[in-house]
């Protein structure tokens, strides 16, 4: 690794499988090829499935929402990443677009969607910008990857790599173990990928929240990621999200055409 609650994860695990969704809300119906009752092997293949789980905590005013938002949507839709994906040996990825913030605050903003080519990216980029926003709480990322994890027994596509994208701009305050929820998705083979928003000040009720011991970067590199090419990117505030957003995907597309 470089600069995953066992019983409970089990029965989460076995009612997804079930097509059962945890309490967190579906904002979009998915679209399943086939008649939804394939085994894994039966499923179309791609290069990569990819959750992008983006915090959406009370850190995050309007304006940063919005930023972040609008940062996801335009690096989907820009032709390198398009280009990125149809470089790959498929041409195609997977993608769940999900938000999260307190520990049993986690929606699905955009289900399992395929993109392989700029039209499906717009597609899905659409549904990102449109969707409401659901929550304004506290900072649950073991919470999210947990969640996170739970989209991949749902996907109607297989591949053989798994990423979870978090995004976020402070520490694990709520919900379940970090640690422990990144040792069970390391454990299941998935890769978690971080980005972290950098603040320029503090938040004045709780400063360690957003500028820990270390910097934002290292707690994700000591806490938040793992697995096989596991890496961190930064973002100077929320005014370069967008940037910094699309030189990861395309790292992240470009890593899996190499697997």
């Amino acid at each position: 690794m470089r600069h995953w609650m066992p019983a409970l994860l089990t029965a989460l695990m076995l009612a997804a499988g079930a097509g059962l969704m945890p309490s967190a809300a579906r904002s979009e119906p998915l679209a399943a090829p086939g008649t939804g009752g394939e085994r894994a092997s039966e499923r179309p293949e791609v290069d990569l499935l990819l959750v992008l789980a983006a915090d959406i905590s009370r850190s995050l005013d309007d304006q940063k929402f919005r930023l972040q938002r609008d940062g996801y949507a335009a690096a989907l839709t820009n032709p390198r990443v398009v280009a990125a994906i149809q470089s790959g040996l498929i041409g195609r990825i997977a993608i769940s677009f999900i938000e999260w913030s307190g520990g049993s605050e986690q929606t699905i903003v955009a289900d399992w969607t395929v993109v392989g080519n700029a039209e499906e990216a717009g597609a899905l980029a659409q549904r990102i910008r449109m969707a409401p926003r659901a929550f304004m709480g506290r900072t649950a990322i073991g919470s999210a990857i947990e969640f996170s994890m739970l989209q991949f027994a749902r996907s109607p596509w297989r591949a053989d790599r798994h990423l979870i994208d978090v995004s976020g701009d402070g520490t694990n305050n709520s919900g379940v173990d970090l640690i422990e929820a990144r040792t069970m998705a390391l454990a299941e083979g998935i890769t978690i990928n971080g980005l972290a928003i950098l603040s320029e000040v503090p938040l004045a009720f709780n400063p360690a929240h957003t500028h820990p011991p270390g910097g934002l970067v290292s707690y994700f590199e000591r806490n938040v990621i793992g697995g096989a090419n596991a890496f961190v990117f930064s973002a100077e505030g929320h005014e370069m999200f967008g940037t910094a957003i699309l030189a990861k995907l395309i790292k992240e597309i470009a890593l899996a055409e190499d697997d």
